[in-house]
């Protein structure tokens, strides 16, 4: 196993990059989305690094930067994702790819995106109605600070939205024989 980019997924086709409907107002949103989520990280590695001081040298008691800095990092997990997927850059088993002829990876991968996509479909699904759960019945975590869960689950929710909306751009692309525009494409 290895992480990067499948080869056959990278390869060219000989056809220059044809719009698939949504795909450029997706790219662009993914774009968007890695921005906020890198600034959603590193102020997560903030506020862990300003409890650490503030605990241990000056024994002041925090209660609320690990719930901040799980919302912060769950947030940029999910809601990076879709522009992850935009990039192929999840883990690819490579073992095969160079045993197959290329149709065979064609339809290798257009299959394996479509069990993404009902995946992460239902995920989404499960994901809107913890959320849809978590407002009606105002929940909130267990802590004393008791942040609202409609936080997390609202970024889990849109997050998966996102990227099922990307792996249906790349169905759609496949099933037309067009490739989806890579982030950074004009």
């Amino acid at each position: 196993m290895a992480h990067g980019l499948d080869p056959v997924e990278t390869a060219g086709t000989g056809a220059s990059v044809v719009d698939v409907p949504g795909a450029r107002l997706v790219a662009w949103i993914n774009r968007l989305i890695v921005i906020l989520s890198s600034i959603a990280l590193v102020l997560a590695a903030c506020v862990l690094t300003y409890s650490v001081i503030v605990r241990y040298f000056l024994k002041i008691s925090t209660e609320w930067q690990d719930e901040v800095s799980v919302f912060l990092i769950v947030g940029a997990v999910f809601m990076s994702s879709g522009a992850i997927q935009a990039q192929r850059g999840h883990l690819g088993i490579e073992a095969i790819i160079g045993l197959l002829p290329d149709r065979v990876n064609h339809w290798r991968i257009l299959l394996v995106d479509i069990a993404s996509l009902a995946f992460c479909g239902f995920f989404a699904w499960k994901s809107a109605t913890l959320l849809q759960e978590a407002v009606v019945n105002d929940y909130h975590s267990t802590s004393t600070w008791a942040p609202p869960l409609w936080i997390p689950y609202s970024l889990m929710t849109v997050g998966m939205f996102l990227l099922s909306i990307q792996l249906l751009l790349q169905v759609v692309a496949k099933l037309l024989g067009r490739d989806v525009p890579r982030q950074g494409a004009a």
